[in-house]
């Protein structure tokens, strides 16, 4: 009986440690919201993001630009599970394959179109050509990508992250941009050495 019983528990813990791997995410908070240490008046104005002001009636910029909207920009995200971004993309620009280790995104494409995709974990390509209105979805974690394709209209688009950080890694920057030695790198894409030399200057911070 008392076998059986013990099984019973370890069943249970094991189910509940699942649970609690699959509802991973922001920790939960113990108040309504959070205060950082160095802010002593708490109004409406704690709660107000002013920082996309900049976007009403302007021109979309010249280059592809993202606008965060995460707790760094807007302490009052911490705890709150969510945040923001604006992506504008001129004519012909992408948004290189990245992932967001902490939180999936929802891409709401206001004005122009976009290719969209992302790759899972068994190595299958998900894509889409978005139009204004159109909304996708990029799973947490998994390597995705935008790219205005239109030579001569821009794109605008909205992402909403569920995670007040969802934190960015951008494959081109991270291979190849972090001092990983050069051998390893043409060894693991089966190039050679000056390959990977000239794609490590390409990504070199412009004077």
């Amino acid at each position: 009986m008392a076998f059986t019983t013990l099984k019973i528990f370890t069943l249970l813990i094991s189910s509940f440690a699942v649970v609690q791997m699959a509802m991973a995410g922001d920790p939960d908070i113990l108040s309504d919201f959070i205060v950082p240490a160095n802010v002593t008046t708490v109004d409406g104005t704690f709660f107000t993001f002013t920082g996309l002001r900049f976007l009403v009636g302007a021109p979309v910029s010249p280059v592809f630009k993202v606008s965060k909207v995460s707790t760094a920009e807007f302490p009052a995200l911490n705890g709150q599970s969510v945040s923001y971004a604006v992506l504008q993309f001129p004519a012909g620009t992408t948004n290189p394959p990245h992932t967001h280790p902490r939180a999936s995104e929802l891409l709401f494409l206001l004005q122009g179109s976009l290719q969209v995709g992302f790759v899972d974990t068994t190595n299958k390509l998900f894509t889409q050509t978005l139009q204004a209105g159109d909304i996708f979805v990029f799973p947490k974690g998994l390597v995705h990508f935008q790219y205005n394709a239109d030579a001569q209209k821009p794109a605008l688009a909205i992402s909403a992250f569920g995670s007040a950080s969802a934190g960015t890694v951008s494959l081109p920057n991270t291979l190849f941009a972090t001092g990983i030695d050069d051998n390893v790198l043409a060894k693991s894409f089966k190039t050679d050495v000056a390959t990977i030399k000239a794609l490590k200057a390409g990504l070199a911070p412009k004077p």
